[in-house]
């Protein structure tokens, strides 16, 4: 309410209200820059975004499309809505064609019989949000949204990490690690690569849990964001296509970034 300018007894805006100030931004073009600005904010705050960036993506789920073979065919071969369904408009516009369908595989317990366990894939509709952020600070770097079909990797190489910072470490899990990243990075990688894997039939020794904790412990951060934007802000999409989703998901990470920045503020400094 703040940063609308609003009092106690004002009136609270209604959806409409909330929608057209979204479509004004979108027709604007004016996310980015506005991301920028809060960038700008926590630097001039004396929190230096300096110390390394770790990378992550999460899946965002939009309502599911139930289609014909013939209509997956068309939006497979990039027409528009409005070429696949001519003669109904009306349903065209409530059509996303630009979402993506995606497998999703859980972690699978270990069983009491110690056999192996059986992993459960799990399809998913919707968006990818892929972010990079400070390793000191938990704040936005850098972020990019596609279809959910689109692999981790390869958004490495699309600006997703920042360039100009000074710590050269990128922290990330095993599927951005590639030769392509590491030379056009030329950053100093740390994966989970290196960790130690669980001997067969048996438990997993203290010695071996406490070093794979250590490894996980700083990539761990960037999950911590998306648990936040899921369990407190609810996070989905509710709109059609992937321009809205951009901006819906542009706006959650701005609003995490106003959290994280009066939570970075109201810290108590080390003695």
């Amino acid at each position: 309410m703040r940063f609308c300018g609003l009092g106690i007894a004002d009136a609270v805006p209604d959806a409409n209200t909330l929608w057209d100030f979204r479509e004004a931004f979108i027709r604007a073009n004016a996310l980015d820059a506005l991301l920028s600005k809060m960038d700008m904010a926590i630097n001039q705050a004396g929190f230096i975004t300096r110390s390394g960036q770790i990378v992550g993506t999460s899946l965002v789920a939009a309502p599911r499309q139930r289609n014909t073979d013939r209509e997956k065919a068309a939006i497979k071969a990039g027409k528009c809505a409005s070429e696949i369904w001519p003669d109904k408009l009306a349903k065209a516009a409530q059509k996303d064609v630009d979402g993506r369908w995606t497998v999703k595989y859980s972690k699978a317990k270990v069983r009491a019989d110690v056999s192996k366990p059986v992993g459960i894939a799990i399809p998913l509709y919707g968006y990818k949000s892929h972010v990079s952020i400070d390793r000191m600070h938990g704040v936005f770097r850098r972020q990019l949204v596609t279809d959910a079909s689109r692999h981790d990797g390869t958004r490495l190489r699309e600006g997703l990490i920042q360039m100009a910072n000074t710590a050269q470490d990128v922290w990330a899990d095993s599927a951005y690690r590639s030769a392509k990243n590491e030379f056009s990075a030329e950053r100093q990688w740390h994966d989970q690569l290196g960790k130690l894997q669980k001997p067969h039939s048996r438990p997993t020794p203290q010695r071996t849990s406490r070093a794979n904790g250590r490894k996980s412990a700083v990539r761990s951060m960037v999950e911590h964001v998306f648990a936040q934007q899921k369990a407190r802000m609810g996070l989905t999409i509710r709109t059609i296509g992937l321009t809205r989703a951009r901006a819906a998901i542009t706006l959650a990470n701005i609003a995490y970034y106003m959290t994280r920045l009066r939570w970075l503020q109201g810290r108590t400094l080390p003695a």
